[in-house]
């Protein structure tokens, strides 16, 4: 145990913890704009986390959206589902870092384990690693991590500045938030040529705006590069292969692409992504059942997450299993309200629960949600193609079809979706919808 580190306040339960809540760390200095220094090293927390062998976390994207100045940490974690909540608060001035963090029990709101640390700002990945290393060993967990945070990270603070900048904007998935990624992740290989994770950054950037803004050779070319030097850099990062695996897919280099998710699941089994991402793959190429059983996978490493349940859902309507679908769907509306109680304003969350709700016949309250998603971000691509799957669904052919040509004029043209979405059945024999799909070959 460091020096400058408290002694365990706490003890450990016998058994380790199975789900642990990594808050953002709150920012102590007088200065607004480091709000996001505190987020990023959660995050860095959480993946270091994630490799230690008995612990669960909760998804970074189910924590962000709530307001913590609204709730207690022993309420944020029982919303979380959370048996413990890792919190702290971050000064940064100068080349100084002053770190607090506590790791509470939700049920009894104790602490566990709480530490204090001051160093140098080049020293951040020392302390993140001590940090994971004391919340692992509050549960008796094994501390053999995969990879430790230094490994990973750079060792240019302010290359690391811009990597953690660009996640947050990338976490935004819109299209302008990915466009200031992309200039952060730039900005971070400018300063560091051989950081691995900001090449993988930057190749979810271009595949991104291949898929749903600007389908060109060049996003393309430019999403296989990255992931490229990603993976020359480091080939033991899993980030790298799983964003390996979109990018090739991009060129419907399927086998490749499927090889490379594969490898990412095995150096990281707890990596959401990379199971998610697998199965959207397999679902354009029409292996439904193996998509099935990458979404249920995908659901286990982040129960929080409605998207795996939804997408089930419909592949069990496209092979003619109706009980099975209702029974998924459910389970995905539930996990969908609960988000919205979170952030009523999520309008992915809110498109993808309408089309869960309208297949289960609950059609006004699928509309409503629809609706109020459309009334946020009326020109959103995903959002627009995913309208006209509700529309069709609802047997509104002009309006799934003026939807549909929308979402492909905004940046929504793989094919396939097209080609395998049981939602748009209704309108595949349309001379419209014909006319679209011969528009993309």
């Amino acid at each position: 145990m460091s020096e400058d580190q408290r002694p365990s306040t706490g003890r450990a339960p016998e058994k380790p913890a199975t789900r642990i809540a990594v808050l953002p760390f709150a920012n102590a200095s007088n200065d607004p704009e480091q709000d996001y220094f505190g987020e990023g090293l959660a995050a860095e927390i959480l993946i270091c986390l994630a490799r230690v062998p008995g612990l669960h976390l909760v998804a970074r994207s189910s924590v962000c959206v709530l307001n913590q100045e609204e709730h207690e940490v022993g309420d944020i974690g029982r919303l979380l589902h959370a048996t413990a909540v890792l919190h702290g608060a971050v000064r940064l001035e100068d080349d100084h870092l002053e770190i607090t963090v506590n790791l509470v029990d939700v049920a009894s709101e104790g602490t566990l384990w709480s530490g204090r640390y001051e160093r140098a700002l080049q020293d951040v990945f020392v302390v993140l690693d001590e940090i994971a290393a004391g919340v692992a060993g509050a549960f008796e967990a094994k501390a053999e991590r995969v990879r430790n945070i230094q490994s990973i990270q750079t060792s240019d603070v302010e290359a690391y500045d811009y990597y953690l900048r660009g996640r947050e904007f990338f976490y935004q998935y819109s299209r302008h938030g990915v466009e200031e990624a992309l200039a952060m992740f730039q900005e971070a290989i400018a300063l560091d040529e051989a950081y691995a994770l900001a090449y993988c950054g930057l190749a979810d950037c271009y595949s991104y705006l291949y898929m749903y803004v600007e389908s060109t050779d060049v996003n393309m070319a430019e999403a296989g590069s990255a992931s490229g030097k990603a993976l020359a850099l480091d080939p033991l990062l899993a980030e790298a292969h799983a964003a390996g695996g979109v990018a090739l897919s991009l060129s419907r280099s399927f086998e490749a692409s499927e090889a490379a998710f594969e490898r990412a699941i095995e150096l990281d089994p707890q990596l959401f992504e990379a199971r998610y991402f697998y199965g959207r793959v397999c679902f354009v190429q029409g292996k439904l059942e193996k998509a099935i059983d990458l979404f249920e996978e995908a659901h286990r490493v982040r129960p929080e997450d409605y998207q795996p349940l939804l997408l089930t859902g419909q592949i069990h309507d496209t092979l003619q299993q109706p009980e099975q679908a209702a029974a998924v769907r459910r389970r995905g509306i539930a996990v969908v309200e609960q988000h919205l109680k979170l952030n009523p304003e999520d309008t992915r969350a809110l498109y993808m629960g309408a089309n869960g709700l309208v297949a289960l016949g609950e059609s006004e309250k699928g509309l409503e949600w629809l609706e109020r998603a459309l009334a946020l971000e009326s020109d959103d691509a995903m959002l627009l193609y995913n309208a006209g799957c509700i529309y069709a669904l609802l047997h509104r052919d002009d309006d799934a079809l003026t939807c549909l040509e929308r979402s492909v004029e905004a940046g929504v043209t793989q094919r396939e979706w097209y080609e395998h979405d049981s939602n748009l059945d209704s309108v595949r024999a349309h001379p419209r919808f014909q006319a679209l799909l011969a528009g993309m070959e």
